[in-house]
């Protein structure tokens, strides 16, 4: 039997960007670029994601949250799609997904493979702890104005 899905694409994108990452809570898994596609097809919802890193331990917890969220606005039938190619990268942070990252006090990653200036006093004086952070996309920086260390979302 399929149950047939009376909404759209948009909604189901809006819905999903209320999901937060469950590693950084502040930006949602649409911001951060995990979800890929959303799609509607013979009364299916299908929705491709792409772990940030082949090994992202998040995964699970994503999947799970997509279909809770979806669930929980009368979508049975979920076609649930992992992409690892292209991989994913930092490029595909939303402008408002780094704007969050920032005012959360994470450095939002740069091209030049560092960040530009401190999240939290604004200060170009920074330098790098370690290339290891407190997840394996981020590394810990210092800010050598207010002495804050500070996580810095590697560029990917």
């Amino acid at each position: 039997m399929v149950v047939y899905c009376d909404t759209n694409t948009k909604q189901i994108w809006d819905w999903l960007d209320t999901i937060p990452d469950p590693e950084i809570p502040v930006i949602s898994i649409v911001d951060l670029g995990v979800v890929r596609d959303v799609d509607i097809e013979r009364g299916a919802v299908k929705v491709t994601i792409t772990p940030t890193y082949s090994g992202c331990p998040a995964m699970g917890v994503i999947a799970m949250d997509i279909d809770t969220e979806l669930a929980k606005h009368g979508i049975k039938n979920l076609e649930l799609k992992t992409q690892i190619s292209p991989a994913w990268t930092t490029d595909w942070l939303s402008e408002k997904g780094r704007s969050r990252l920032e005012r959360y006090g994470i450095a939002p990653p740069q091209a030049a493979g560092g960040p530009s200036r401190c999240p939290r006093c604004r200060s170009e004086k920074v330098e790098k702890i370690s290339q290891f952070g407190s997840t394996a996309c981020k590394a810990q920086w210092r800010c050598k104005e207010c002495l804050e260390p500070f996580d810095y979302f590697k560029c990917i």
